[in-house]
């Protein structure tokens, strides 16, 4: 199987479905980097900014699959400049990683920091604060700078969380791990496949509208690939 190709200038990256057509179910998905750092930047993202895009209240379902597979990956995978530690405990709504913006152009406002007047050490996220050391108001906008990306990194790679000299299979329930022969052969035991000629490849793009779908299902499904491909009813699962 080849890895997933993906474009950043068009949002839109293409994925590997590996189908069981008896049961009308996705096993998993091959995908490159692009893909999996979408899936894991979901975990930065604010509560506020979901509720937003979803209009939805009920926080179950897959994303604490996706909390368990950062927790879960070997730091080897990680980029030399990227952290777990700035997925699973995010400081700020705002990723350091460059990541391809499949949702909205919401979520990758520039962030804004403000200090007072008498230039005093202190800064705050709203130009109406007052400053503790002379109770003037911190309303002078000071510019934010984002880490850079390492420039050791690969080109290729373009930042983001993960390296793209693998690829990645994420199941259906977005468990992702890194892929191999051998992983998934043990995925098809694991999901008692005896006829191969009953499985279907199939390449399928993903972009905004799949975004905004796979942000959904995977607050309430363990079927999160099968009901955005296979427009499969989501069963709610708390």
């Amino acid at each position: 199987m080849s890895s997933s190709t993906a474009s950043l200038k068009s949002s839109k990256v293409s994925l590997k479905l590996l189908i069981d057509r008896k049961v009308h179910k996705v096993l998993f998905a091959e995908a490159g980097k692009d893909f999996v750092d979408f899936l894991f930047n979901l975990l930065s993202l604010p509560v506020g900014t979901v509720v937003r895009l979803l209009t939805k209240t009920s926080m179950v379902g897959s994303l604490g699959n996706l909390y368990e597979s950062v927790e879960n990956l070997n730091e080897t995978y990680m980029q030399s400049n990227q952290s777990k530690e700035t997925l699973l405990k995010p400081k700020a709504p705002l990723s350091s990683a460059k990541v391809a913006l499949l949702l909205t152009d919401e979520v990758s406002t520039v962030k804004k920091v403000y200090k007072c007047g008498n230039s005093h050490r202190y800064i705050a996220d709203y130009p109406r604060a007052i400053c503790p050391h002379c109770q003037c108001t911190m309303s002078i906008e000071v510019t934010w700078v984002k880490p850079q990306v390492d420039n050791n990194a690969s080109s290729s790679e373009g930042g983001g969380y993960v390296k793209g000299v693998v690829t990645y299979m994420i199941k259906d329930d977005l468990v992702v791990t890194p892929m191999s022969t051998i992983s998934g052969i043990t995925m098809l035991n694991k999901c008692n496949i005896t006829n191969i000629s009953a499985l279907e490849e199939k390449v399928v793009t993903f972009g905004m509208d799949e975004g905004l779908k796979l942000l959904k299902a995977s607050l309430q499904s363990k079927e999160v690939l099968t009901s955005i491909f296979l427009d499969k009813k989501v069963a709610k699962r708390v």
